[in-house]
């Protein structure tokens, strides 16, 4: 395996180095009688650096709307210096919409007026080699995450583009809240650094919200949809990231068991959304052959017994670094 880029492990503000990939299409609508359904699409940013997310919502598949975009990504999150894409080819699987972006966007043409626009903002508009998606993983990973949920949770729900920039953002601070590495050596210390800290210097505030039943939510209520929606993609992605922390090898090979001290995420049903139950290790208890199976953790609702199998280890970051 080749070493990270240099630019992956280097010390600078949140989005200085940018990788950005779209989704779509996601139909929207117009609250009126007669009205006709358009196509919206996601431009998704990812830092190269903190892992932080940030969608943008695109009317259409022009340059202009693209730079528009880019142009509210800057204002937001500061002026980023290096910008990777992919190249068309690497869309490979693409939904037949798709087609008509790969088309557009990857011209010469509309090249050359992007790299125009982001040479005079100062920004170095890269491109990783053809048909080497592994050369952009990291923005990959995160595009699985909100796009691979995101279309599966919206379905074939019309929204307006106001619900549709709503959900997006809320959407963005789930992925901005996910658990990183520990934030430091004091067993006493449950925080844990999140892409949210570089951002807004602390964990995003959650907002007490009912948990709401699909067949129950009136389908006049908005509010109550935009609600419901969110909850359904949490419920989705938050267990799906949890397995993904937890280390995945064959059973006959020794791993690492929890020890006391540890700091865990405990895979919880029901969660409300951007909420992480944290937990120190109290207690192990081991089987005949001295491998733990099932642990005592110290929250700060009281201390709980679970099997490892609900419980995801969040590396120190020596960890991570070494």
């Amino acid at each position: 395996m080749g070493h990270l880029p240099a630019r992956r492990v280097a010390v600078t503000r949140p989005f200085y180095s940018t990788g950005v990939d779209f989704c779509g299409p996601i139909l929207t609508t117009v609250r009126l009688r007669g009205a006709r359904t358009v196509k919206s699409y996601l431009a998704i940013m990812v830092c190269f650096s903190t892992k932080a997310v940030h969608i943008e919502v695109v009317s259409d598949l022009s340059t202009k709307a693209f730079m528009a975009a880019l142009k509210r990504f800057v204002a937001r999150r500061g002026l980023c210096h290096h910008l990777y894409c992919d190249n068309g080819t690497n869309f490979v699987g693409a939904r037949r919409e798709m087609q008509e972006w790969k088309q557009m966007f990857f011209s010469q043409q509309q090249q050359h007026k992007i790299s125009e626009f982001c040479a005079v903002k100062g920004i170095a508009w890269h491109h990783i080699p053809p048909r080497s998606p592994h050369f952009g993983g990291l923005w990959e990973a995160a595009v699985k995450s909100a796009k691979y949920h995101l279309t599966r949770t919206l379905g074939d729900a019309h929204f307006t583009f106001e619900e549709l920039c709503t959900i997006t953002t809320e959407i963005e601070a789930i992925l901005n809240s996910r658990p990183l590495c520990t934030g430091s050596a004091d067993p006493n210390d449950e925080e844990v650094l999140t892409p949210a800290h570089f951002l807004v210097g602390s964990t995003p505030d959650v907002l007490a919200e009912p948990l709401l039943e699909p067949a129950k939510v009136s389908l006049r209520d908005q509010w109550q949809r935009l609600t419901v929606m969110k909850q359904h993609f949490w419920a989705r992605w938050s267990k799906e990231y949890l397995q993904d922390m937890q280390r995945k090898a064959k059973w006959i090979k020794p791993q690492r068991n929890l020890a006391v001290g540890d700091l865990v995420l405990v895979a919880e049903d029901n969660a409300p959304p951007k909420h992480w139950m944290m937990g120190r290790v109290e207690r192990v208890v081991p089987d005949e052959a001295g491998a733990v199976r099932v642990a005592e953790v110290r929250t700060k609702n009281g201390c709980i017994k679970r099997a490892i199998q609900k419980l995801a280890r969040i590396p120190t970051e020596d960890e991570i670094n070494g």
